[in-house]
């Protein structure tokens, strides 16, 4: 019986951590670098002094050429 329970939390706590490492690749997937233009379509102002979008959907994420 103990051995089960032992058994199930390592199946959960597994489980968990396998959710909690796929939000975390999402995130990072997320927050990539955008465009000029699409900081701009997110109702954002490129700002080339320290290249980043500011305001909009994009705030704060870095911009590309």
């Amino acid at each position: 019986m103990r051995s089960r329970r032992i058994l199930a939390a390592v199946i959960a706590t597994a489980a968990l951590a396998g959710l909690g490492l796929t939000g975390a690749t999402a995130a990072t997937a997320q927050s990539g670098a955008i465009s000029p233009a699409q900081c701009r379509q997110g109702g954002g102002t490129p700002d080339f002094q320290d290249f980043t979008c500011k305001g909009g959907t994009y705030n704060g994420r870095y911009l590309i050429d």
